[in-house]
């Protein structure tokens, strides 16, 4: 049975990059230590989210590249521990910087990079440039193979962000996150991974960040089963505001069967309806 362990790091930043990157490992050992076959951290780890109650000048002057030290070690580490990292940072970018997740595979190398599309621009990320697309690779696990795409935060709010996901075969989404996760987020996340028969995992920072307060989640994709009555929760992981390392399997082959008949994503789409959308 193959299943794919997602560590949720939910931790606070220090306020320096030196000092999340060296926690950033730690929770790292702890995730593989966990049997995790990915480690996701909450969004714009580099900086801790720390955009708000500073002039945007300030903070973006603290944007780096994804060739920076920060990030590498990142991908040096997902080698050593045998486990996917996907790590988030404020990217630098022309004209302005990017909120970015790289992905590196559990042989270092980097699978997947995305820049948050729907960028918050009534607030201070404004000061940010969008990603150009919504990409899926072909993420090496121990595990399995597994298409894995990247959504960040307010990209959760546009059903569209994960549909196009979908649409490129994705069966897990990775979702950094940096707000306070309650009823209507959350019931967002769900219908995402209903209407799209995928799993997504959200990485949030815990309680005593501001404006967070944890409660990371797993939906698994996986609204009911053939031979069970009625439906099942696919909330396989809400965590408390607490710090800390939590860890949740998606059943792939239940997901993949799950998928191969069931009547969401791309099954019954009526596309030439859809024009307005465009």
């Amino acid at each position: 049975m193959n299943k794919l362990k997602i560590a949720l790091l939910q931790i606070k930043p220090t306020g320096t990059l030196a000092g999340n990157l060296e926690k950033g490992i730690t929770a790292c050992r702890q995730a593989k230590s966990l049997g995790a076959d990915i480690a996701l951290f909450p969004e714009m780890y580099s900086i801790g989210y720390d955009i708000y109650e500073r002039l945007a000048e300030v903070w973006t002057a603290e944007a780096i590249p994804a060739e920076d030290e920060f990030v590498q070690t990142f991908g040096r580490l997902a080698a050593e521990l045998d486990m996917a990292i996907g790590i988030t940072f404020l990217e630098t970018h022309d004209p302005k910087p990017r909120n970015t997740l790289v992905l590196f595979d559990r042989h270092g190398r980097q699978a997947l990079k995305y820049s948050k599309v729907h960028t918050c621009d009534f607030s201070a990320e404004a000061a940010l440039s969008p990603g150009d697309g919504f990409y899926v690779c072909d993420l090496d696990t121990a595990a399995d193979i597994v298409k894995v795409g990247a959504m960040i935060c307010f990209d959760r709010e546009f059903p569209e962000s994960a549909r196009v996901l979908m649409l490129k075969g994705a069966e897990v989404i990775l979702a950094p996150n940096a707000c306070p996760m309650e009823i209507n987020r959350l019931s967002a996340l769900w219908a995402r991974a209903y209407e799209n028969m995928l799993a997504v995992a959200t990485c949030n920072y815990p309680e005593g960040v501001p404006d967070c307060n944890g409660h990371s989640t797993v939906f698994d994709g996986v609204a009911w089963l053939r031979d069970e009555p009625g439906v099942r929760d696919m909330c396989i992981l809400e965590t408390g505001g607490s710090e800390g390392v939590f860890t949740a399997e998606v059943d792939l082959d239940m997901l993949r069967e799950y998928r191969s008949h069931e009547v969401m994503g791309n099954a019954y789409r009526k596309t030439w309806a859809y024009k307005a959308l465009l």
